[in-house]
């Protein structure tokens, strides 16, 4: 597919206005956002990575934590179709004087902005923008909620490396409880048919996950087992996916000490060699490398941590696109 062709799926697949998590995706619809990242890549992979696809839509990115990895790819996505883009920081922002979270979306709405891009520390703050404001909205991550776009792009490299994620075994290992990346995550890799197998101290796992199975349901159930033994979880495991160790629930009285997760949890050599011999190792980053991932293991050829950043710019690039030229019109 040649982006300029704009030679998409037909609009009745693609039925959203804003993208919140992947609750409310279909097969189809994550499909399609995979065949539009190919064509997006690329653009990417040219000398001059840009298309006018997106000239004269103006896009914001909105966020009240920090980010590198998530900004800057959104950033480098919009500016690759044409789009213009505004990146407002809350900290120097009218927030500081006390402006309200849908103000300021009111705000950005009534200057012509196309769609926002938000990052928030409370979880269900995208959606209470997105109920009292027209604009679309992607979320770049809220509270421990969810992160609909790493998870996207997580699919993605899985998809590149496999050919499919259905019958795959993947092992989440860590900081499940917190982590927005692990739920939606969770989300896709059941709606594409994949075997997820969760491990982490029992803290760190939602206590309604703790016992769990492989649940029935629609297609848009979570489906996935929790184990206690990091050992079982990597047993012939296709993926590996960790995730960070935040070192400020150490201080919280979650973990008796980091000593103690790395003698447990930590992906060493070793343990490696549990998975399968084209096992995939993967992070959402940042890595904290000797803690969750040994210090050898990160760039190792099983290693896809650093093609994951990369390759969520085309996925970011092909939501961009189906928001706001190729999906669901007004």
């Amino acid at each position: 597919m040649r982006i300029e062709e704009a030679t998409i799926l037909p609009n009745s697949v693609w039925k959203h206005r804003s993208v919140l998590d992947l609750d409310d995706f279909t097969r189809e619809e994550v499909e399609l956002v995979f065949h539009t990242a190919d064509a997006m890549g690329e653009v990417l992979g040219r000398e001059i990575k840009k298309v006018p696809t997106l000239r004269g839509k103006t896009v914001a990115t909105l966020f009240y934590e920090a980010s590198t990895r998530t900004r800057v790819s959104f950033e480098l996505a919009a500016k690759s179709l044409g789009a213009d883009i505004s990146n407002i920081a809350a900290a120097t922002s009218s927030v500081t004087k006390g402006e309200t979270l849908i103000d300021t979306a009111r705000t950005l709405q009534s200057l012509g902005i196309d769609l926002i891009i938000m990052r928030h520390s409370q979880s269900g703050a995208p959606y209470l923008v997105q109920d009292n404001v027209e604009i679309r909205l992607i979320n770049a991550g809220d509270g421990w909620h969810a992160h609909p776009t790493q998870a996207l792009l997580d699919l993605y490299t899985v998809m590149k490396h496999k050919g499919t994620v259905n019958g795959l075994k993947i092992a989440i290992i860590g900081d499940i409880l917190h982590s927005r990346v692990a739920r939606s995550d969770i989300l896709g890799l059941s709606l594409m048919g994949a075997s997820v197998f969760l491990c982490g101290p029992a803290t760190m796992i939602p206590l309604t996950w703790r016992h769990s199975e492989p649940s029935a349901g629609g297609q848009n159930a979570a489906r996935f087992r929790t184990v206690q033994r990091v050992e079982e979880a990597l047993d012939q495991a296709d993926v590996i996916m960790l995730l960070r160790q935040q070192m400020e629930r150490q201080q919280a009285g979650l973990l008796p000490s980091i000593r103690e997760y790395i003698h447990l949890y930590q992906l060493t050599l070793e343990r490696l060699c549990l998975a399968r011999p084209d096992a995939m190792v993967m992070h959402p980053g940042p890595v904290n490398e000797g803690v969750e991932i040994a210090s050898n293991l990160s760039h190792c050829a099983s290693s896809v941590i650093e093609e994951q950043v990369s390759n969520g710019v085309a996925i970011r690039m092909a939501l961009l696109y189906l928001l706001l030229a190729g999906g669901k019109k007004d």
